[in-house]
């Protein structure tokens, strides 16, 4: 940070002054996350970034990017400080001279993590004081790298009324915490994913990713371990058979070379007439033709009639409703008399009044919990 334009480097003020905290902040930019792109973060004191759309309860336990996630305490010390950076093309965040809480003589922590726009990720350590493996994770998880996990809708066995959201770690990458030492480095390539093909052919096609499917209602394609695999389920997307080809999905269709719509160009009334029928023959057929339905009706034999029935209709329906309306101004003056046509009794201050309070946000990765009756679960993926 330090070899970097002083006016474009932030310290954060909540996260410098405050242990187990963590806070919200909004990239200039999206940043790809195993495909997922990312306009949002969430910064903790403990040396991680968490990298989830809805936050839980367990955040460090999966969605992180972790240069060094340990108990550190910003609070400890006024030269205890998360900055971070932001130009458009990077973010950075950086643990300056953090200590470890509970063992703050042992020595100041300095590092970072920067995310590239291009979906590169760097892990930079200037002061490491003391071996990572004798930091004790009683207290707080050590480690150190990337992971992230999708989330599950489920009942609950317990409650029929409510729901189990579960947490699926599907991939993590973790570093050997050894060569975690003083002016060290590492460097995390974005490889291509599945969701990054928008269309049928380059899914199913490309060589520069493997089982990819392509699902033709999300109209996305995936290997159906992402972020979206809700929707993936919901939409039986695993279920279409591995032997459909895009042609297939085009059958049946459209042209699209027609334009957007698809009603056939036909017109939308068509005359038949019988033999010795005339233009104005009261006998003729209206075929109607709306691209998919045949409806064949008779007009009427004489307009008039039909004039005569709406006009009547009409009368009929003004004379009940000014009818009504007399009656309410009876029942308003005259509220002892009780309605025969059991009105509700207008009354101001008999209806319920509706107040919905506005949950705040609390930064305190401690305390986040989910709302309602959800519980969560969180299963982990072996590293790879």
């Amino acid at each position: 940070m330090n070899d970097l334009q002083h006016g474009q480097v932030r310290m954060h003020g909540l996260l410098s002054n405050t242990h187990r905290q963590a806070a919200r902040v909004v990239l200039s930019f999206d940043f790809p996350f195993y495909g997922h792109y990312l306009r949002q973060v969430t910064v903790a004191t403990g040396g991680f970034i968490f990298m989830a759309d809805v936050t839980h309860r367990m955040l460090m336990a999966t969605q992180y990017v972790a240069p060094l996630m340990a108990n550190f305490d910003p609070s400890y010390s006024r030269d205890s400080t998360v900055q971070y950076l932001d130009n458009g093309e990077v973010f950075v965040v950086q643990w300056e001279q953090v200590r470890l809480h509970g063992r703050e003589s042992e020595g100041a922590f300095t590092f970072q993590a920067a995310l590239y726009r291009t979906g590169t990720i760097t892990f930079c350590y200037r002061d490491i004081p003391l071996s990572v493996d004798v930091i004790s994770s009683a207290q707080h998880p050590v480690k150190a790298g990337l992971s992230d996990a999708f989330m599950v809708m489920q009942p609950s066995p317990q409650s029929p009324d409510s729901q189990r959201r579960t947490i699926y770690e599907y991939h993590r990458v973790e570093i050997d915490t050894t060569k975690i030492t003083s002016h060290s480095a590492f460097e995390f390539t974005a490889l291509p994913t599945c969701l990054q093909h928008h269309g049928c052919e380059l899914c199913l096609s490309s060589n520069q990713t493997s089982g990819c499917s392509w699902c033709h209602v999300l109209q996305r394609c995936s290997d159906g371990m992402d972020r979206h695999r809700q929707e993936w389920l919901d939409y039986a997307c695993s279920e279409e058979s591995a032997d459909v080809r895009c042609e297939d999905y085009s059958i049946g269709e459209p042209d699209s070379s027609t334009g957007p719509s698809v009603t056939p160009d036909v017109k939308a009334t068509t005359l038949l007439t019988g033999k010795g029928c005339g233009p104005d023959d009261d006998s003729k057929r209206h075929i109607l033709l709306n691209g998919y339905n045949l409806k064949t009706d008779f007009p009427k034999q004489s307009d008039g009639k039909v004039n005569v029935g709406v006009t009547a209709g009409v009368v009929a329906a003004v004379l009940l409703l000014l009818a009504l309306i007399l009656l309410a101004v009876y029942i308003n003056y005259h509220p002892a008399v009780a309605s025969p046509l059991c009105l509700t009794q207008r009354r101001t201050n008999y209806w319920p009044s509706l107040k919905f309070l506005k949950q705040g946000f609390q930064p305190s990765y401690t305390e986040v919990e989910g709302q309602g009756l959800e519980t969560e679960i969180i299963v982990e993926a072996q590293p790879r």
